[in-house]
């Protein structure tokens, strides 16, 4: 007997993995799901998006699907924190690759990373970390860029030693909703990203931060 359809869209909140996969071909499993999420989510949108479609385009059965999770928006979460895992595991790689001068050609890093994996990773471009299915899909209690902004925030204390503090987090926290607010018009304008508002986000985000982290300002900047 098949597995009735769920009503995707009956949760107020966000809902876990049901259990995590522990074996290889399970993982595995999990990994096809969210492949053909992201897919599908570039394809159809999310309004289209259904359990039974992933498990298609899986190829596992609709039953494997609901084994980890219990409908459509649970997996878009897990796929959203797939994605913010590789943006920021890609930008600590570059970190430790590349020498940046300080932390304002670090922010450009961080930016070129977000253009490359919007034009490249399948489903990136439809999970906005800011205006995505759910504001709160990576936690319950604050907004995605919130998230993100905490992430990138703990990378840039790490990397250049800038001294924690409520500015900081501030000012993280805006450069990070700004910079997404312009990139995403960069891409509206542009599927490819206009190379002129992609610019424009790198200069914003630069000069503001420069205005509120003066002491730690490149020369010039302030």
């Amino acid at each position: 007997m098949s597995t009735p359809e769920i009503d995707d869209d009956d949760c107020s909140q966000p809902q876990p993995l049901r259990r995590k996969p522990t074996q290889r071909r399970s993982t595995r499993r999990v990994e096809r799901m969210l492949d053909a999420c992201a897919a599908l989510l570039d394809e159809i949108g999310y309004e289209a998006l259904s359990t039974t479609r992933i498990a298609e385009r899986a190829g596992v059965a609709i039953g494997s699907v609901y084994q980890f999770f219990p409908d459509k928006r649970a997996i878009t979460q897990e796929l959203t924190r797939r994605n913010v895992e590789q943006f920021v595991s890609r930008v600590g790689r570059r970190f430790m690759e590349e020498d940046y001068r300080g932390w304002w050609e670090a922010v450009d890093a961080i930016i070129d990373e977000y253009v490359d994996m919007h034009r490249t990773v399948p489903g990136f471009k439809s999970l906005h970390f800011g205006d995505a299915v759910d504001l709160n899909l990576l936690d319950v209690d604050i907004d995605n860029n919130a998230v993100i902004a905490g992430r990138l925030r703990g990378l840039l204390l790490k990397e250049y030693g800038l001294a924690d503090s409520d500015e900081l987090d501030i000012g993280v926290l805006v450069a990070v909703e700004a910079g997404d607010a312009v990139l995403k018009l960069a891409f509206r304008r542009d599927p490819k990203g206009s190379p002129e508002l992609i610019d424009a986000a790198k200069q914003m985000v630069r000069g503001y931060l420069s205005r509120q982290l003066r002491h730690l300002s490149p020369p010039g900047d302030s």
